[in-house]
């Protein structure tokens, strides 16, 4: 590690912890109704939309109604995108004359899609035509990321509300989170990604001749307006198949660093949020500290791990140290202007939130490296996490560390003053668990059946932390990839399909029925024997809960892929 790597990874902690408490303002104000400084512009387009579709702005809804909106919309959303790609040979805006997406990838991208996934199992530039890229992945990747914003609205109002019967209007909260909240800062974001030099046209793709005489296609298009959403959102999906590691994409160190606290922004401002709602911000700043310390730590073994290099190199006596001459550490899979420390904070940020996107190759990390993203995954997303996921995915480990904490006292837990009683127990511990159940039964079925192993590029077990990724980011909805794993295929495409539904709605279900549950409860004043939830007991506490949770659960799997990989290679036996 060098000292310009430490330094930017303070900067970049220090810009997220100095936008969360102000962004995290505007957006409780935003779901209030209240007065913003936008709202003189895009109140009377609110109204609007309210008018047209018939949703009445003042009416809430009971979790099981603010459920099935949900359901609704999403699955209206799966049809919609799924014929736009089966026919989009047959429609405009396609210069390059991409062909109709087959059946197996087109259900699999829809899904994708719609749940904030954004897994990509085709070459983006030489499937999608521009109009799916635009009126369908960038529109999605606006509605899948404001959905998941409103689901965790729904569960901060279930602690911060008392004897009430709604968790808020799912087609409100919808409506407010685009209109106010990503529509505007992506439009500004876009224009400064044009600046910086990503393309943003219509334009037919570019044959050149290069220098050595060969033919050469540039691919174009509108690459901005997307780019800006697929960061902001944490959806991850990419115009390319190089996804952030291409200079269009990503030209240059301050599109990276912008990038990066981008991932971060939404996610970090909902704890403030969270905090605000139930009238401390001190419990918001817990939970920001949770998020914070687990994000470190998993930092600094991919920093470290990848800046010491390859010990099959050093055993050859090649040097690796970072030097004036050489980035040194393990450059494989990276792009050299953004070097180790970049390429680590990405990889990091982008799977403890369901981004997805990558500036480098993980397949090409050590293992040790490669392990954080899959582990952080694998946890759920909980730190700092997609747009609203991370947030009521950490509030459900939040639950079972009271609950733990009651137990050890031997009193009812309590939460916020809410009691936490069996029901709310339960269905933390179902949405939890459905996880990795798909993550591990998927995982295990590819693994011996012909068609799973043929989609491998490796063997040993880099091929099976291939094939256990790909599942943990289908369920955890990060869509980010070992890059080894060949998933266009009948068998990949229909099973993580089927895992992308299972992570993104099976969780969300007992999660609003938490929300119902909570917001139903009335509030029990503070006693002597309240535990404190806004302090280092409960942020240890909670640390402990998700480590075990996530330990118990994923470490007999991780053993077989990158513990003995990284334990093969450091006794020099290759697989």
């Amino acid at each position: 590690m060098t000292f310009n790597g430490i330094l930017q990874i303070a900067v970049f902690c220090a810009v997220i912890i100095a936008l969360t408490k102000p962004f995290g303002g505007y957006i409780t104000r935003v779901f209030a109704g209240e007065r913003t400084l936008l709202s003189p512009i895009l109140r009377p387009i609110e109204i609007g939309l309210y008018k047209i579709s018939g949703v009445k702005r003042d009416e809430e809804q009971h979790w099981i109604v603010y459920g099935v909106a949900m359901l609704a919309f999403s699955l209206v959303g799966v049809l919609s995108l799924y014929a736009l790609q089966r026919f989009q040979d047959l429609l405009p805006l396609n210069p390059a004359g991409q062909s109709a997406v087959t059946p197996d990838l087109a259900l699999n991208t829809s899904m994708s899609f719609v749940t904030n996934t954004n897994w990509q199992s085709y070459t983006p530039e030489t499937t999608m035509s521009y109009l799916t890229q635009m009126a369908g992945l960038t529109v999605h990747n606006f509605a899948s990321a404001a959905t998941g914003i409103a689901l965790a609205m729904a569960l901060i109002r279930g602690f911060a509300r008392r004897s009430s019967k709604t968790v808020g209007n799912f087609w409100v909260d919808l409506v407010r989170c685009v209109l106010y909240i990503l529509l505007p800062i992506s439009i500004v974001y876009a224009l400064f990604l044009v600046w910086q030099g990503v393309p943003q046209n219509l334009a037919a793709y570019t044959d050149v001749v290069t220098l050595e005489g060969a033919k050469q296609t540039i691919a174009q298009g509108p690459v901005a307006s997307q780019e800006a959403i697929k960061m902001f959102g944490t959806n991850g999906g990419g115009f390319f198949n190089a996804n952030s590691a291409h200079p269009f994409e990503n030209p240059t160190p301050l599109t990276n660093f912008i990038e990066m606290i981008s991932i971060f922004s939404i996610g970090a401002a909902l704890t403030n949020v969270f905090g605000r709602m139930v009238g401390s911000q001190r419990q918001g700043w817990a939970i920001f500290g949770v998020m914070g310390i687990l994000f470190l730590v998993g930092l600094f073994v991919v920093y470290p791990v990848e800046a010491g290099g390859n010990p099959a190199f050093a055993s050859l006596g090649v040097d690796q140290t970072a030097s004036s001459m050489q980035a040194g550490g393990n450059m494989e899979g990276k792009e050299t202007r953004f070097g180790i420390v970049d390429s680590a904070i990405f990889a990091t940020a982008t799977t403890d939130t369901s981004c997805g996107a990558v500036n480098a190759m993980h397949d090409s990390f050590l293992p040790l490296a490669g392990m954080i993203p899959m582990i952080n995954i694998q946890l759920g997303e909980i730190i700092f996490g997609g747009v609203g996921s991370g947030m009521y995915g950490m509030l459900l480990f939040a639950i079972i560390a009271v609950f733990v904490a009651g137990l050890m006292v031997g009193r009812t837990p309590e939460y916020l003053g809410k009691k936490i009683e069996a029901k709310e127990v339960k269905m933390s511990v179902l949405a939890i668990l459905v996880l990795p159940l798909s993550i591990l039964v998927f995982a295990a079925i590819a693994t011996v059946v012909p068609d799973g192993l043929a989609g491998t590029a490796n063997q040993g077990p880099h091929g099976f932390s291939e094939i256990l990724y790909a599942y943990s980011s289908a369920t955890g909805n990060n869509g980010s990839a070992f890059a080894g794993i060949s998933a266009n295929t009948i068998f990949y495409n229909v099973t993580l399909t089927i895992a992308m539904f299972v992570g993104r709605f099976m969780f969300i279900v007992p999660m609003l029925a938490v929300a119902g549950s909570l917001a139903a409860k009335k509030l029990v004043p503070p006693s002597v024997g309240t535990f404190p939830t806004d302090g280092p007991l409960f942020v240890s506490l909670l640390i402990g809960v998700i480590v075990i949770v996530g330990g118990l659960t994923f470490f007999p799997a991780l053993a077989l892929g990158p513990v003995v990989e990284h334990l093969a290679m450091t006794a020099g036996t290759a697989f």
